[in-house]
Order: C-alpha cells, then sequence, then structure tokens
C-alpha cells in the first residue's frame, strides 16, 4: 500500500536525490569491484558507509521535521518529479 504522506521543498529533494543516485552508483561499483585492489575496495566501502549514513540522516531529519506519518515494516519513498513523501506499507 503506497499512501502520500508529506511533500518537501525542491532543494531537499536535491539533496536525497543526489545520495540516492551516488547509493546506486556505488551499489553498481561494488558489484563489479573485487577486493583485489584492495585500496580501491576499501574507499568503496567507506564511501557506501558514509553515503548510507547520511542518506538515512536525511530521512530522519525530514521526518521529524515534517512530522510524517510512519508504520511498523513500512518505508518512505519520494516522487523525485513532484516532491512528494509517500510511506508504503507491506499489504
Amino acid at each position: 500500500m503506497k499512501k502520500e504522506v508529506g511533500i518537501v521543498l525542491p532543494e531537499e529533494r536535491d539533496e536525497i536525490q543526489a545520495l540516492f543516485e551516488r547509493k546506486n552508483g556505488l551499489n553498481e561499483l561494488a558489484k563489479i569491484l573485487t577486493s583485489d585492489n584492495a585500496s580501491l575496495y576499501e574507499k568503496l566501502v567507506m564511501d557506501l558507509g558514509e553515503n548510507s549514513t547520511r542518506f538515512q540522516s536525511w530521512w530522519n531529519e525530514k521526518s521529524s521535521k515534517y512530522q510524517w506519518e510512519s508504520a511498523d515494516n513500512g518505508n518512505w519513498e519520494i516522487d523525485f518529479n513532484t516532491c512528494k513523501i509517500y510511506l508504503v506499507t507491506p499489504q
């Protein structure tokens, strides 16, 4: 089930979109990179961790700021075109 629970400013949308795109890029890189190149692999692991922390912090900060509805086993999604936030829960 998907329910609209809020909206963010375009500037806020741009922040999470950049983190989302970076997360996807790092995940794709992780699929092809092996631990043979130890320094690059270590950098990737660190970048993934830092980006994940920043990504989760954005959601935590905005959900607190805007008081979005939440649910057990639910997660929020953003529509990058409209800046709308949705609560997605299993049916």
